[in-house]
């Protein structure tokens, strides 16, 4: 059972979390109509009374753009209001996760996004590592990326995550950690709830917008740091047989971090990898706001 943090925010009240329930009815049960987020927060090594948030101005304000999918207008100021408040009335000790969910809260079974209420909510996990740090293997999925032409894709829609789960079920199964899911050009797309990377010859190359990915904030806060580090960096299509021969791959998203992969199907990768250790050293000294360069990433929330 995950440990959850004891006050959520919902119906526009902060109560505790196991009062907080929705009907059998609810709209977005049935039809997948909701928009999500996710984002971390740590308490400060250097200050205890203190939580850091990584880059809530940006997940903020993907969530408020997500929402619009859904005819629904929530600013990203006042998301980001209820967020500092959940974490101020929660006063997380350990590492943790925040899910926001925007969602047609009517009740009733006509699929549609005229004439339908929606409700916000927070809730929140204590959270670890969500994928081992030594590693995953990973196999390429049977199940393809969804296209934005049938589903926007620039949001993160509840609905579209049945593919990931099937993805990622479907590897367990055979044996395996995560799924590397194509899209329907058979160019690599991303994971089941993250995006991909692929370094050779000291460069690294991640697949572009256009190859159907979520536009991932941990995504681009690694294309920062590779640029800002001097290693060269592309955005564009990647093929499967790249993945076969690559020097080093990894995985990155909220939940994951920065998580190498150590084999593709039945290919073991080097166990060396310079070009991944480095980013994630980077990257972890950001989070935890040690690196002056990026404070402006890092929002510190005091409890007391």
């Amino acid at each position: 059972m995950d440990s959850f943090l004891p006050i959520a925010y919902f119906q526009n009240q902060f109560l505790p979390f196991t009062d907080a329930k929705i009907s059998i009815a609810t709209h977005a049960l049935h039809y997948g109509t909701g928009v999500l987020g996710g984002l971390r927060g740590i308490p400060d090594p250097q200050n205890a009374d203190r939580i850091l948030l990584f880059r809530l101005d940006r997940h903020c304000q993907r969530l408020s753009q997500s929402a619009s999918f859904l005819h629904c207008d929530l600013p990203s100021s006042k998301i980001q209001q209820i967020i500092i408040d959940f974490v101020q009335k929660n006063q997380p000790t350990k590492s943790f996760y925040i899910r926001p969910f925007i969602y047609t809260s009517s009740l009733g079974i006509a699929p549609r996004l005229h004439n339908v209420e929606t409700d916000f909510f927070v809730y929140g996990l204590e959270l670890s590592d969500y994928l081992p740090k030594e590693g995953v293997n990973c196999r390429i999925s049977s199940w393809y990326r969804q296209e934005d032409r049938s589903l926007p894709l620039r949001g993160k829609i509840s609905g579209a995550y049945i593919t990931s789960a099937l993805a990622k079920t479907e590897a367990v199964q055979s044996g395996f950690d995560e799924a590397i899911m194509m899209n329907s050009q058979g160019k690599v797309s991303e994971a089941s709830g993250m995006n991909i990377f692929v370094a050779r010859n000291g460069k690294l190359v991640t697949p572009g917008f256009e190859q159907d990915i979520l536009e991932g904030i941990t995504r681009d806060s690694v294309i920062t740091i590779a640029r800002d580090l001097g290693i060269e960096i592309t955005e564009r299509p990647v093929d499967k047989s790249e993945l076969l021969i690559a020097d080093e791959i990894f995985l990155c998203g909220t939940a994951a971090k920065i998580t190498p992969i150590n084999r593709v199907e039945n290919y073991q990768l080097p166990q060396n990898r310079p070009i991944t250790e480095k980013i994630l050293d980077k990257l972890t000294g950001i989070i935890e706001n040690r690196d002056s360069k990026y404070k402006d990433w890092v929002f510190p929330i005091n409890l007391n």
